[in-house]
């Protein structure tokens, strides 16, 4: 196979325009064209340009001539092998069974290529299967009343299924694990196109059953899914940093024995922190960022993206992407973009509130909403050790929930006012999308002063960049706080932990992955590790 990249197409390009374009650059005729796929399709933004710009890879007569004529040309090589090849086999009898602890992104993937190879695991997921938890989350939404252990944090598909399910990622990937994350997503049901748009989505809506067929395609490969089964202690043999993980035991005293546990946790499971932490796993706390959602309307973003060609099917809503680094030294992004999305109540502890993005895959909602947040470190923490994120995080939360009343209403605030230095009193033009609902009043309270002065450095900056960014009745929500995990379970280069073995740290909790596609992809790493252990490879 041969790819092909920068092929620049306009817009509204006719179906054959795109072979057209590819016999031109190559100088051959459609005939010697035997089968061509996108491998990837983006857009060029800028306004001079505004251009569809491919990569594709083709089966092609004379590629090696081809390759010799463009050889030093840094758009024409051969395609990359992305197929994905397992590790190993698992025997027909197994001494014991991986267990893994979490069904979100990560430990799905886990399970799934475990699973595959034949390892038959089993599943520990304290949160209940993803219809039931769907229900508990509305719960919160629309009735006020939060479930501890079935919540936008717990439960099957993770954290990232009340998301707008985006699948791309800046991570290094030599071997396309994300390749093979995007393939098994498009057999459980996700649209076609994730494979080749460049910043593919599912949605939430999508995400629900796509997490059951993959739920289904383990069991039925002879792995086993237990939801409501919380791990809260794991055995342990030996002294120091020679100890051996034996297995786990359940919040009901049940013991399950393995020599091979994934701690696919997600980044607010912090009872299961505390847990190992108190049993001597090495972890160090780790940067992570905290601020407000912010939304505006989406044709408001729409026109500043697209300009004329605002509302073209064939971009969608508009996402945008800033960063600005302050004059006090912290940097504001924003994260977490959701186009014509929704602000969501993302609590997971009573008394405590949180908030997050989330988009359907039509993204056709009124307002278009990101988290604009501030780095912070370790040292920003209250007390020491690799807890204190945590600690900082809880302390928010406990204002945040004050602050809104203490019925899990976001306090809210309007971008002008904020600017200004004083606390609003009434909603303007945009209508927040949080539910329960908002209080309008001063955010700048309960917000570390430092994460203040860099935020109202930031807007104008960022007004800058897409023309009313900081208008005045844009809106701010807060808090958010879990942008990433605040610790992590620190591994070695065989993805075990550097002091426990047989434990395996894996996904956004443990602080390897930030986002689904990330998680999944270092589900895979995980569960070729613990197979190359369980086969004798390492």
């Amino acid at each position: 196979m041969l790819r092909l990249a920068e092929i620049k197409l306009p817009l509204d390009h006719h179906d054959s325009a795109l072979r057209e374009a590819v016999c031109a650059r190559l100088g051959v005729p459609d005939s010697a064209i035997r089968a061509l796929t996108v491998f990837k399709r983006s857009y060029d933004a800028r306004r001079s340009s505004q251009q569809l710009i491919y990569i594709v890879d083709l089966d092609i007569a004379g590629e090696d001539a081809l390759l010799k004529k463009f050889k030093g040309d840094p758009h024409v090589s051969a395609t990359p092998d992305m197929n994905y090849y397992y590790v190993g086999q698992a025997p027909a009898t197994l001494p014991c069974r991986p267990l893994v602890i979490g069904f979100g992104p990560c430990g799905i993937f886990a399970a799934l290529i475990l699973a595959q190879m034949g390892f038959k695991p089993i599943v520990l997921e304290r949160g209940k299967e993803v219809r039931q938890r769907t229900k508990d989350t509305w719960g919160l939404w629309r009735k006020h009343v939060l479930n501890p252990e079935s919540n936008v944090q717990y439960g099957e598909g993770g954290a990232g299924t009340f998301s707008d399910g985006k699948l791309y990622s800046q991570i290094k990937d030599p071997r396309y694990l994300g390749r093979k994350v995007i393939d098994e997503f498009v057999k459980a049901g996700a649209p076609e196109e994730i494979v080749y748009v460049a910043k593919p989505h599912i949605g939430t809506f999508r995400l629900v059953t796509m997490v059951e067929k993959m739920r289904a395609t383990i069991i039925e490969l002879g792995g086993e899914i237990r939801f409501e089964h919380k791990v809260t202690d794991i055995l342990l043999d030996g002294d120091g940093d020679k100890r051996q993980l034996r297995g786990v035991v359940l919040e009901n005293g049940e013991q399950l024995l393995s020599d091979h546990v994934v701690m696919a946790l997600g980044h607010s499971a912090r009872d299961t922190f505390e847990m190992l932490h108190a049993r001597g796993v090495y972890m160090e706390a780790k940067p992570f960022s905290i601020g407000c959602r912010i939304e505006h309307p989406q044709s408001l973003i729409d026109k500043a993206r697209h300009g004329k060609h605002a509302g073209h099917p064939i971009l969608g809503a508009a996402d945008y992407k800033l960063v600005h680094h302050a004059k006090n030294g912290r940097a504001v992004y924003s994260f977490c973009m959701c186009p014509g999305g929704t602000v969501v109540a993302a609590a997971s502890e009573p008394g405590r509130l949180v908030t997050n993005g989330m988009s359907q895959y039509s993204r056709n909602e009124r307002n278009a909403n990101s988290a604009l947040v501030v780095s912070i470190t370790p040292e920003d923490y209250p007390g020491e050790g690799p807890l204190a994120g945590i600690a900082l995080q809880r302390q928010l939360e406990e204002l945040a929930f004050k602050l809104g009343g203490e019925n899990y209403e976001a306090p809210a605030q309007l971008v002008g006012d904020f600017l200004a230095g004083k606390a609003s009193t009434q909603l303007g033009e945009v209508e927040p999308s949080y539910k329960p609902g908002v209080k309008m009043t001063d955010l700048a309270s309960i917000l570390p002063p430092y994460a203040v002065e860099a935020m109202r450095e930031a807007l104008p900056a960022f007004d800058r960049q897409i023309r009313g960014y900081a208008m005045h009745d844009a809106v701010l929500t807060g808090l958010e706080t879990r942008t990433s995990s605040p610790l992590r379970i620190t591994r070695g280069d065989d993805l075990q932990s550097l002091n426990v073995r047989g434990l395996y740290p894996a996904g956004e909790g443990a602080g390897y992955a930030g986002g689904i596609l990330s998680a999944g992809v270092d589900g895979i790493k995980i569960a070729e590790a613990v197979a190359k252990s369980m086969l004798g490879l390492h």
